[in-house]
């Protein structure tokens, strides 16, 4: 559904911004409007539209509920992604050794042993030590048997 729901809008985004091919139609003359012209007219469009609820109560109720349910799942979305949030960001990450993260579920609260992971920096100094190599050869010829 949400597929469907992007490919509409990116398919009216892509068609809007294509150029049209039409042939254009003659320019309008210039309107003179003055400042109290603009200021009668937008007050007349803003008592039009605030008189809608009266004229078509149906519509308006629609239009509110639609507005609230949209309202509440916005809400819960960003709830939802707080949360994921600020369990990532202000749980610092805990660590245990491997014998202590398997003594955990025993010893630890069940919802705290849940968060105890063991790490994944296991290996030991040795572990990380570069494998020995045995000395280059000499390539001056000092190395070589005279037979």
């Amino acid at each position: 559904m949400m597929f469907l729901l992007r490919t509409a809008f990116w398919t009216c985004v892509a068609l809007a911004l294509l150029p049209s091919f039409a042939p254009t139609q003659p320019s309008r003359p210039p309107v003179d409007l003055s400042a109290s012209e603009a200021v009668t007219a937008a007050s007349a469009t803003v008592a039009d539209v605030s008189a809608f609820c009266e004229r078509r109560p149906q519509a308006c109720a629609a239009g509110a509920e639609f507005i609230s349910a949209f309202g509440q799942r916005i809400e819960a979305g960003a709830r939802i992604l707080f949360e994921f949030a600020s369990d990532r960001l202000n749980k610092p990450e805990r660590t245990a050794t491997p014998a202590s993260a398997a003594a955990a579920p025993s010893s630890v609260p069940q919802s705290t042993a849940e968060a105890v992971k063991p790490s994944q920096h296991t290996l030991t100094s040795a572990d990380m030590a570069p494998a020995w190599r045995g000395p280059l050869p000499r390539r001056d010829g000092q190395g070589k048997r005279s037979t």
